[in-house]
């Protein structure tokens, strides 16, 4: 099914952002500040958009793209993802390809061809391809609505995720100076920001900043003890039929711990850059499109993957900054259900991370950046207050003191004057002549009687065995906070001898004061999994099956099909007629056609006279808004302007108050009873006794006189005096 016909058969103008967002992608209204990002695009701007994960950035290319003549150009650093992105927005009936390596030539000349016969509303594109001059060509000889560049932090040299190809998409502007640009992420600091807008000559784009709270995600950190089998209690617990992401530092660790999930009954696999591409694209395929996945990862693994109903995110290994961190526990929850972002964090993690940074071979003024981003992402691992303001503080984003959703804020930490534990500790680094490891020093303090003590005659320190107060746990803890905090360093040319700093001057002769947090044990789940607390968990496997079914019969993943957010509403609404599932948000017309008669079937089988809802009882709140200015005789679109909504999503309310009784169709739209009559038989032929009604063909045998509010209104004038099945699709059309 081609893009026209999407727009025709929802009566929506080409150049309607809204009308698009509703009919096909099934939204009733825009999150701030996409409206504003997309009026600047209708308009010819440019816009630099910082969004967090799942905040809709994508809308803000994609309807402009099919709102303006021509065609939108999306740069996007990962080719393996660009074929479940254009699956995606087929599904919506949306006309969209992608270009890169992995297609024939044959497979690429037609696509060539289509963008050439203007039949394309979006494509995708990797950065290489564009810097190509027979790309460059082509696209000259193009209509192009506006080019999009996501990932755009990938142009920062400072960046985690820096990409030489990025760097050449300054000729956009230089070659294309007439085309709107966007360039779109989810992370981005002040020093970021401004490499992006210098390296892509955007100083007069509008820049939108929504904001970096996901506060549907609880952020946890527990200290290190045994990080594999911590790992697998937090998932047993808490996740352990959910998809999730684990985070490990080193390419050997993600398979050991895949292989240990796996043999624990966990479907995971390992992800990073040493395996073979098709094992990592088969791995990546399983974990978009199976259920309950695992993928074990270094950081090679992750950037643009579109999976909303990721549970958990979990770090074995710190990331190196707050923007790694950020963003990889950002593709936790992007559908906005309960996630979590869990870390086991220790020691030996600031070390190793802090010898791998002393021996880059980056220049000083790189090193020091990485320095100071590391050192922000000890402190976040050690604050004892609330994590999350502590996160958004680091982005210069206000909030509140407290979150009551991540672990500092759930259990308060306690904390201790370890000001002499910390002298004690500095001292015996001093006097063992800052030569050796914690575990050698943390020895002498407790006064043990090793070889390596006795070879360097260190019971003769005044402070061998001074600190036998505390035991071995203790003091590697306060070792770890005296680093992170920098009062100690770990020298790599020392064979990671840990050695004082400048800082801890003041503080080993007492005139400083220290506090340092209590570690204690983690405690059970701090929150129920999130399946655990669903109505009927029945219906829940019922509904899940039948997406995945459906995912298998086109092709793609089945969150393509709905996301877990969707099947939720389904549980809590029990929507049996179209019109009920079309107030689901996520469900727009295509989709209904497709995939409503399957999941109504589903719905309808465990459905009882108690929850069955052919007829909701009462209407909601918006829906009674809409009723009562009806009732004052206010026409459709009266109420549209008064109510700053489409006319489409008014049709859509009153389709269900007349279904419910509650007001007639005359009240609503004004066509005479010979018209009525036609629209009725229109229905009445489409209906097949086999088969659920469906719109589109009764839309295209009225000659597309009356939009699909108005065939939706008199269809639901006829549900009480005619026996139909409520209108939904079935699949047929792509």
């Amino acid at each position: 099914m081609d893009h026209d016909s999407v727009a025709n058969s929802t009566s929506t103008p080409a150049s309607d952002p809204l009308g698009i967002l509703q009919h096909i992608f099934g939204y009733d209204h825009f999150r701030a500040p996409q409206d504003e990002v997309i009026n600047t695009l209708m308009n010819g701007g440019d816009a630099l958009v910082l969004m967090p994960t799942g905040g809709g950035k994508s809308l803000c290319y994609q309807i402009p793209a099919m709102a303006r003549p021509g065609v939108g150009i999306v740069i996007s650093p990962l080719i393996a993802l660009m074929q479940d992105q254009v699956d995606a927005l087929k599904q919506l009936g949306v006309k969209a390809a992608y270009l890169n390596s992995t297609l024939n030539a044959e497979t690429a000349f037609s696509v060539e061809l289509a963008l050439r016969n203007r039949e394309l509303d979006l494509l995708y594109i990797a950065p290489e391809r564009l810097t190509q001059w027979r790309m460059q060509a082509l696209l000259q000889d193009c209509q192009i609505a506006l080019f999009a560049i996501d990932e755009a932090h990938c142009v920062s040299q400072w960046g985690h995720d820096f990409r030489s190809d990025y760097l050449q998409l300054s000729l956009l502007a230089e070659q294309f100076p007439s085309i709107p640009r966007i360039a779109l992420t989810a992370t981005a600091d002040q020093r970021t920001r401004q490499e992006i807008v210098e390296r892509l000559h955007l100083s007069h784009a509008r820049q939108f900043i929504a904001g970096f709270d996901r506060p549907n995600i609880q952020y946890r950190i527990v200290q290190k003890v045994n990080a594999q089998q911590q790992l697998l209690k937090f998932i047993r617990n808490e996740h352990p039929n959910d998809a999730g992401i684990v985070y490990c530092l080193s390419r050997k660790k993600t398979e050991a711990v895949a292989e240990t999930l796996g043999k624990q009954g966990f479907k995971a696999l390992p992800y990073h850059a040493g395996l073979p591409a098709a094992t990592r694209e088969h791995h990546q395929s399983r974990f978009l499109r199976e259920e309950g996945v695992i993928i074990v990862a270094t950081i090679a693994f992750g950037m643009g993957i579109d999976k909303p109903d990721v549970r958990f995110v979990a770090h074995l290994d710190i990331p190196k900054s707050i923007e790694a961190y950020y963003q990889e526990t950002g593709r936790a929850g992007r559908d906005g259900q309960p996630a979590t972002a869990w870390m086991a964090y220790g020691l030996q993690d600031v070390i190793t991370l802090k010898q791998m940074m002393a021996s880059s071979d980056a220049d000083e003024q790189h090193k020091r950046v990485e320095q100071q981003k590391l050192e922000a992402m000890l402190g976040l691992c050690e604050i004892t207050s609330c994590r999350r303001h502590a996160l958004l503080h680091y982005f210069n984003e206000s909030s509140e003191e407290t979150c009551e959703n991540c672990d500092t804020c759930i259990r308060p930490v306690d904390t201790w004057d370890g000001t002499e534990a910390a002298r004690m500790a500095l001292s015996c680094v001093y006097r063992t002549g800052q030569r050796f490891g914690v575990s050698h020093v943390v020895d002498v303090l407790l006064g043990k009687n090793t070889d390596k003590i006795r070879q360097f005659n260190h019971t003769e320190l005044s402070t061998y065995g001074i600190g036998k107060a505390l035991d071995s746990k203790q003091w590697r803890s306060v070792f770890r906070q005296l680093v992170a905090r920098g009062y100690l360093i770990s020298n790599i040319d020392s064979f990671g001898a840990i050695q004082l700093t400048e800082k801890s001057r003041p503080l080993l002769r007492g005139e400083q004061a220290i506090q340092l947090r209590k570690d204690v044990a983690e405690k059970p789940a701090l929150r129920k999994r999130i399946v655990s607390h669903q109505p009927d968990s029945a219906l829940w496997e019922a509904l899940r099956k039948c997406r995945t079914t459906l995912a298998e019969q086109y092709g793609v993943p089945p969150f393509v099909i709905f996301a877990d957010a969707v099947l939720m509403e389904m549980m809590e609404t029990m929507p049996t007629t179209d019109a009920a599932l079309l107030q689901i948000s996520g469900i727009g017309e295509n989709k209904l056609e497709k995939y409503g008669a399957a999941f109504k079937a589903v719905i309808l089988a465990f459905a009882t006279p108690e929850n069955k809802q052919t007829k909701r009882e009462q209407p909601s709140d918006t829906e009674n808004e809409t009723l009562a200015l009806l009732k004052n005789e206010l026409s459709v679109a009266d109420i549209a302007i008064q109510r700053e909504l489409s006319e489409g999503t008014i049709l859509k309310h009153a389709a269900t108050l007349i279904d419910q009784g509650l007001i007639a169709l005359s009240q609503v739209v004004d066509i005479d009873e010979n018209t009525q009559k036609a629209i009725q038989t229109a229905l009445l032929e489409q209906q097949a006794s086999d088969e659920p009604m469906r719109f589109r063909p009764v839309f295209e045998a009225m000659e597309e006189q009356f939009s699909y509010g108005i065939l939706h209104c008199v269809y639901a004038d006829m549900l009480p005096s005619v026996n139909l099945e409520p209108a939904v699709g079935d699949g047929k059309d792509m």
